[in-house]
């Protein structure tokens, strides 16, 4: 990986693994992700995830950039031969143990998203799914994108389920005094890494340690995305923005009762929040 990018961008990178292999032992203990089986895997998926996604039973998926693999599990559930890739090694060893207290069975890859197509080997799938908080980590999505489309099956499906870039640009929360949101951050890529350094990961639990505080992130606009997976021979066939997320980003949201996902109040102006993205690999 690291001789694909510059050395600076390489850093950044390698910091960035650092910080996920401090916050990962946090976040499997936290009741955030609700591991121990406290939060059902389902809760994290939006209903139309499921209509885009299809039948899943004896289809081969690969969930990259999978964390501690709380969605990934639900995919296997559902009778998908699944794969999970993240950079961190801490996370992949909780991932398996996770998967393993379920009783679930997941095949779990330490790698880089970039060097997805060499860990996985000759393996190609009918699904590739990213989701939520994933794409601000990385610095190129041309090269992104090109892995999609290498790992892809003819007539395979990448979904892409990503926070908003509008919900990014307002920043992590409101001014204790100030309760509108404001545009705070970065909607578009441009001006290269934005370092966040803070002592707490964003779930309860104890402080990082302190040579793992930092962390890079990469501004990606909408546009961005799509047209990156375009260059990379895929076709958009569906885009969808909404204004839920599955956890309450600010204060003052409040939960919808058909989903149970949570959303800025009816006095709020509606803006998405998150948006999934759907695009295949032509049949050769």
């Amino acid at each position: 990986m690291d001789s694909e990018f510059d050395s600076g961008t390489a850093e950044l990178m390698r910091a960035n693994e650092r910080n996920w292999d401090a916050r990962t032992p946090i976040h499997a203990a936290s009741q955030f992700y609700g591991v121990d089986g406290t939060t059902p895997a389902e809760s994290w998926f939006a209903p139309f995830e499921w209509d885009d996604l299809g039948p899943l039973a004896n289809r081969d998926l690969v969930h990259l950039q999978c964390h501690l693999g709380v969605e990934t599990i639900a995919f296997a559930r559902r009778g998908a031969r699944t794969v999970g890739l993240d950079f961190s090694g801490q996370a992949v060893e909780h991932a398996r143990r996770i998967a393993a207290r379920h009783g679930v069975e997941v095949d779990y890859v330490k790698s880089d998203v970039y060097d997805a197509v060499t860990a996985l080997g000759a393996r190609r799938f009918d699904i590739v799914y990213t989701a939520k908080g994933s794409l601000c980590y990385l610095p190129d999505l041309d090269r992104w994108a090109a892995v999609l489309a290498d790992l892809l099956k003819p007539g395979g499906l990448a979904y892409i389920v990503e926070f908003h870039p509008i919900l990014t640009s307002f920043g992590p929360k409101p001014d204790p005094d100030q309760q509108e949101l404001l545009l705070r951050h970065d909607y578009l890529q441009g001006r290269g890494a934005v370092e966040h350094n803070s002592t707490h990961t964003y779930t309860d639990g104890p402080a990082l340690p302190s040579d793992a505080t930092a962390v890079y992130e990469w501004a990606h606009g909408l546009g961005e995305v799509v047209t990156a997976l375009i260059g990379a021979g895929l076709t958009i066939t569906r885009l969808r923005e909404t204004e839920q997320l599955p956890w309450p980003r600010f204060e003052r949201m409040v939960r919808d009762e058909q989903t149970g996902w949570w959303q800025l109040p009816p006095t709020d102006a509606r803006v998405p929040l998150l948006y999934a993205l759907a695009a295949t690999k032509p049949n050769e």
